[in-house]
């Protein structure tokens, strides 16, 4: 007869099975969701047809576009959150464009403008970057307008340049320590060092999709072309790493101390259903800036100009108008 195996000897072969079994699993799943940075100039047919152009700004080939009325003379500069990139303000472009010339821009680390020379994200050198951008196209003032970290650039560059910026606009704006009560979960997994690997060589779809949705207040509007556009932006190549050194460079609240000295006319909307920087965050802004005027969409989440562009930019518009 075959001599049994002995109980110990059993275990650990079971152990052993399933410790291969788990790992065949994960490199399954590893293999399925495999992604690799796609270059910049892959992206380009599909997702910067005119009017995107590329300005260098310091030498860094910047993703821009610039439209609207040639005559305006305060035109109005549009920057959007982490992860996103200047599509996001096409709703409000197409409104208002007939009116104002608007200029949006990709934000390095984000978009198709990617990485920037230093892997520097820290606030004050986007709002520096900002005000590069706006000398080399020769905008000597603007409105300047911003969503989540967009916003938090917005106001560090009214801060910076007073005598620049004449209105302001906060949507959901950055720029206060805050607790989120729900987050993406490319953005938990950006700030995992152990997680840094995967992340930057698989991108599950299904994730992009939750990650997208989570930022609106109804998920039922997150279309396909939508995720699409979230997917092809996060695979830029370069993208994912610098989101992870961005995360790295976080300073919610250091320069929380500056917002009382805006004094210029400012707007701020925001998502009752922001669930990544809470409404009360709104009200930060309300008391700390001087006259400044709060409208909240109830329904909306951390993106309500791309989630509601008509009824947001409607409360855009109102404000544009109104005498100071």
């Amino acid at each position: 007869m075959r001599k049994l195996l002995s109980l110990p000897v059993r275990i650990t072969l079971i152990v052993l099975g399933i410790i291969m079994l788990l790992f065949s699993m994960v490199c399954f799943a590893i293999l399925l969701t495999w992604a690799p940075d796609k270059p910049v100039e892959e992206l380009l047919p599909r997702w910067a047809p005119a009017p995107s152009q590329f300005i260098a700004v310091k030498g860094l080939p910047v993703h821009v576009r610039d439209e609207g009325r040639r005559d305006d003379p305060v035109p109005l500069v549009l920057i959007h959150g982490t992860s996103a990139s200047l599509h996001t303000w096409e709703g409000w472009v197409a409104a208002l464009k007939s009116q104002r010339r608007i200029i949006s821009m990709d934000i390095p680390a984000f978009g198709l403008t990617g990485p920037n020379f230093e892997d520097d994200y820290h606030s004050p050198t986007y709002a520096k970057f900002i005000l590069d951008l706006m000398d080399t196209m020769r905008v000597s003032h603007f409105i300047i307008g911003g969503n989540s970290l967009g916003g938090e650039i917005a106001w560090q560059v009214a801060v910076a340049a007073p005598d620049r910026v004449e209105r302001l606009i906060l949507v959901d704006a950055g720029g206060y320590a805050f607790t989120p009560t729900s987050m993406p979960l490319g953005f938990r997994l950006a700030r995992m060092p152990e997680a840094a690997w995967l992340m930057e060589h698989t991108l599950p779809r299904h994730m992009m999709e939750a990650s997208v949705k989570n930022v609106y207040g109804d998920p039922d509007k997150v279309t396909a072309e939508l995720v699409d556009r979230y997917q092809a932006m996060t695979l830029r190549a370069g993208n994912r790493h610098a989101l992870r050194l961005r995360f790295s460079q976080l300073d919610h609240g250091a320069q929380a101390a500056s917002i009382k000295r805006i004094k210029i006319p400012t707007l701020i909307i925001w998502g009752g259903k922001d669930h990544l920087i809470p409404p009360e965050n709104a009200k930060r802004f309300q008391q700390d800036i001087v006259g400044s005027k709060l409208v909240m969409f109830e329904q909306l989440g951390h993106v309500p100009h791309e989630e509601d562009p008509v009824a947001t930019v409607a409360a855009v518009r109102d404000f544009l108008q109104s005498v100071p």
